[in-house]
């Protein structure tokens, strides 16, 4: 049987800007493509190019940078088969394996062992009308689900979901605010006002080094 074939965008190894893990020394593996077209998307540059790397070569690449910890993100990671294995290779070599989707394809065949952090697609993303609610009764304590929100009808949409779908019962719920829309001051104080269970982030990549990269 071939060897699976990715089509990456990059890898570098950096500081992780988001999720609970924000901080953590990591290796992230960037996937070519992705079907979603958020409005605020801050990685276009994923959605093409690329270049063909075979799972091995992916491998000794990520082995280079001597980090145990990798983050599998996009584009939209899950679009390309072959992610399943990568992810699958990875957690049998000993590394500790987050994934970064958009939530708008199906997760049921990610390893158990990989915490899946899942966006949900507010409104003002354009593409609220992809989200696959049947991924939700999939997750699990170490899974995480993230809103990034453009204004207050986005935080009114995020937070009757939270309650709807009992969403912090399930496991971590991330609020952040997409830069340049929605004040981070007013987000942090609409989420005390409102007892929310959920925790706020900013994306500390772009606070460190002022790019939408992680480096």
């Amino acid at each position: 049987m071939a060897e699976p074939r990715l089509r990456i965008s990059e890898i570098f190894h950096s500081v992780q800007g988001e999720s609970s893990r924000i901080g953590l020394p990591t290796v992230f593996v960037r996937l070519t493509g992705c079907p979603l077209r958020c409005v605020w998307c801050d990685t276009e540059y994923a959605f093409n190019g690329g270049e063909m790397m075979s799972l091995s070569d992916v491998m000794a690449k990520i082995a280079e940078f001597k980090c145990k910890t990798v983050c599998v993100t996009g584009g939209e990671p899950l679009a390309q088969k072959a992610c399943i294995d990568l992810l699958k290779v990875l957690c049998e070599s000993g590394y500790s394996v987050s994934l970064e989707t958009s939530g708008a394809l199906d997760i049921g065949d990610v390893d158990s062992r990989v915490a899946r952090i899942m966006d949900l697609k507010a409104p003002d993303s354009g593409e609220s009308d992809k989200n696959r609610w049947e991924n939700i009764p999939l997750l699990n304590a170490h899974d995480e689900i993230k809103f990034v929100l453009a204004s207050e009808a986005d935080y009114v949409w995020a937070v009757d979901v939270v309650k709807r779908e009992h969403l912090a019962d399930r496991c971590s719920v991330l609020f952040s605010p997409v830069q340049g829309e929605l004040s981070p001051t007013t987000l942090a104080e609409w989420i005390v006002r409102d007892h929310l269970p959920v925790r706020f982030q900013l994306q500390l990549h772009k606070i460190l080094w002022g790019s939408e990269r992680a480096r």
